[in-house]
């Protein structure tokens, strides 16, 4: 910096003996110079500022929820690039968000004084470092960890409790950001909490629609916090940002709420945003606090009332964002507010405010819990919800009874999941609860399906062949304790489904194959798809029990794929028939050619075009000119594709091989989902009508050449695009 400081120095003392001319051209140059200098310092200074930030995703399933080391959920970023790690997307790659951010708030009142400490709050740009209501920070070096219950991840622990944990510490102690001189706006009282977060997902298809956060929240200060809530704030939006084409506030103020109070939960869901691309709730959902060993639940009043103890409450509120409103209430912008809202719910009761909800408006939400009367220093509890997501039934923006039906069962086995063995809710364990002879009230149980089929896919011309493993039929039941393996099924979507984005939730069952003898299924036995030796394959250690072709198909239309497995229940346990997960299994197969070897021009074999005369727009092409398509076919493992026109301009040059998977097309990125779950046949490459320099094409005679580069054979062919 020295350096920097005498050389300015000396150049100044130049500079005034420059022509007036001259100086002026200096000095405007200089200019951009300190511009940009003080840009790269404040990009340097905000990398560092957020050193100790880190934040992961949850995509276990078929949600996927990013969340942070400093106490956030939500993914803001995704609003304006929907390439982004998801916020709180379902069904998985669909592109449709149930959120902008959310975060943990803690109130309470210390010698008389109320302090609230929050991890976020309405906040146009969502967390920002040192910004005003972002009061939970990690310390330097903190990262989150992951564990898995599943042997076969590679972050599998004994200690973990679900598909996918998420382990992480942060604190509202500090005032200024970690690893800066920033300050933290506002936040001059902290209440010393130290917050130890597990979040926890799985696969299972009666189960991959919620995430589960696990908070134990300790008071590190020296002083007793009175009358404390718990809360998770949440600005639950409903959109599909694959199409949605505005922002800021129009772009939050699309949304209808709910709350069920039968299950304590919030709810949000798209009025006029999307209307067709969403048809989605998401959620947020209180399922417990266990305080000096005492479940703190509205279901358990009865145990707190007979002790004395202020009677267990959730409190549900929503408020337009940043606003003061005659129906909703005052915008909570201090800790006094906050603690307002977290101490008194929204009237239910009163028609005025809840007709309201299903009117079209930017509202944030809190659903919080208490009071626990005290927390002395030293002393921790557990506060658990659950961020739940659920397709509309029927498919309506309309937020009718019926259309929650779905919405209800996915919050139910969120619950279920969280009680695991504590069936009566009371917090102990009573007679016949221990499922696992521990002696220990276990939460956070579910029954498991049998193991997901290890399975093979190879897409050829028409067909795709399907091959899978018998490791299912070896599964034990953790609750039954049975070995209760029932049979598979196979899923497909239909062709001309690509641009709704198909997921694993809408998918159509083709086959299925399950034991005879019993009341459930087809009872048609394995046989017909069992083959007579175990099938290997080069590179790959499995031994494939059983195979089923799917003909009939059209190439190069995407038709996404899943086999699961299933149990055959348990009627003395009340279990109902389990499904192992279609998200694990979820193939985006195209059909189509084989690769080639070209041996001569002369030889019969042709590369091709279809569909050839193209339409703009074809049938299967996106709604934009980046996200359309034809397909050249009938290529060689490695070769270079060259486009010309008529009068011999290269319009544009692909480079193709064996392992092709759509990626040097847009259509695949918004369509096609991730590339490592697509199968294409080898021999065909897709062209997105471009230019090299991503020009639209106009419309003519186009010819192409396919060179192999293992040969060296030149083949050519042509192919016409009509308007």
């Amino acid at each position: 910096m020295q350096i920097i400081k005498t050389s300015i120095s000396e150049f100044a003392f130049i500079f005034f003996y420059l022509a007036p001319r001259m100086r002026k051209k200096i000095f405007v140059i200089c200019y951009k110079l300190i511009v940009f200098y003080a840009a790269l310092l404040t990009g340097l200074n905000n990398s560092y500022a957020q050193s100790s930030f880190q934040k992961k995703t949850v995509d276990i399933g078929n949600t996927g929820m990013t969340i942070s080391n400093f106490g956030t959920i939500g993914n803001p970023v995704i609003i304006s690039n929907p390439d982004d790690v998801p916020s709180l997307e379902y069904p998985i790659n669909s592109g449709i968000e149930h959120l902008f951010e959310g975060g943990l708030w803690i109130g309470a009142t210390i010698g008389g004084t109320t302090v609230v400490s929050t991890a976020s709050v309405d906040a146009a740009s969502g967390y920002t470092t040192g910004a005003v209501g972002f009061e939970f920070s990690a310390p330097p070096g903190s990262i989150i960890n992951q564990r898995s219950t599943l042997t076969s991840n590679n972050y599998y622990s004994p200690d973990a409790i679900s598909h996918m944990d998420f382990v992480m510490d942060f604190t509202d102690a500090n005032t200024i950001v970690p690893g800066t001189t920033i300050p933290i706006t506002d936040h001059t009282t902290p209440l010393n909490a130290g917050v130890h977060l597990e979040t926890y997902a799985w696969n299972y298809s009666f189960a991959d629609y919620f995430v589960i956060l696990n908070y134990t929240i300790t008071n590190n200060s020296a002083q007793t916090w009175d009358s404390v809530y718990i809360g998770m704030w949440t600005d639950l939006v409903v959109r599909n940002v694959n199409v949605a084409t505005d922002n800021g506030s129009a772009f939050f103020s699309k949304g209808g709420v709910g709350y069920i109070d039968s299950l304590y939960a919030l709810y949000a869901y798209d009025v006029s945003g999307d209307p067709g691309y969403t048809n989605s709730y998401g959620a947020s959902q209180f399922l417990g606090i266990v305080w000096r060993d005492k479940f703190f639940h509205p279901k358990n009043a009865s145990l707190f009332l007979t002790e004395g103890l202020p009677e267990p409450k959730v409190n549900a509120n929503f408020w337009k964002y940043k606003t003061d409103d005659g129906f909703l209430g005052t915008y909570p912008a201090d800790d006094l507010l906050k603690y307002g809202r977290l101490t008194t719910p929204l009237d239910f009761s009163n028609t005025a405010i809840t007709n309201t909800f299903s009117s079209a408006s930017n509202r944030t939400d809190l659903l919080a819990a208490g009071p626990l009367t005290e927390v002395l220093p030293g002393e921790s509890f557990q506060y658990t919800i659950a961020v739940v997501c659920a397709s509309q039934l029927p498919a309506s923006s309309l937020d009718a009874p019926e259309a929650r039906v779905e919405l209800n069962q996915h919050l139910g086995w969120a619950k279920r999941t969280y009680l695991g063995e504590d069936v009566n809710e009371n917090g102990l364990l009573d007679i016949d609860e221990d499922l696992n002879n521990n002696l220990m009230l276990d939460r956070f149980i579910l029954p498991e399906p049998p193991a997901d089929p290890i399975v093979k896919m190879i897409p050829s011309d028409g067909v795709v062949d399907i091959y899978w493993d018998d490791a299912a039929e070896k599964s034990i039941d953790p609750i039954s304790k049975q070995q209760d393996f029932e049979g598979y099924r196979i899923y497909r979507s239909n062709a001309g489904d690509d641009l709704n984005v198909q997921t694993a939730g809408n998918l159509n069952q083709i086959a299925q194959w399950d034991k005879p003898g019993n009341d459930l299924g087809f009872n048609n036995g394995m046989e017909p798809v069992k083959l007579s030796t175990p099938k290997m394959f080069e590179g790959d250690n499995t031994s494939y029990y059983y195979h089923f072709r799917v003909s009939g198909l059209l190439n190069g239309w995407q038709y996404v794929f899943a086999i699961t497995s299933f149990d055959e229940g348990n009627k003395e346990l009340n279990l109902e028939s389990l499904e192992s997960s279609t998200t694990e299994n979820t193939f985006r197969v195209f059909a189509g050619t084989e690769e080639k070897i070209y041996h001569s021009k002369k030889d019969s074999l042709k590369p091709g075009v279809y569909p050839n005369p193209y339409h703009i727009k074809a049938a299967w092409d996106g709604s934009t000119a980046q996200t359309r398509r034809i397909c050249f076919y009938n290529l060689p493992q490695q070769c270079i594709i060259s486009i010309y026109t008529s009068a011999g301009d290269v319009v544009a040059q692909l480079k193709h091989d064996e392992n092709y998977m759509g990626e040097d097309a847009q259509w695949f990125n918004n369509y096609a989902g991730n590339a490592n779950d697509r199968l294409l046949s080898g021999g065909e490459h897709f062209w997105d009508i471009l230019s090299e320099s991503k020009q639209a094409v106009s419309q003519g005679i186009y010819l192409f050449s396919v060179k192999d580069l293992k040969t060296s054979v030149i083949k050519t062919g042509s192919f016409v695009i009509e308007r």
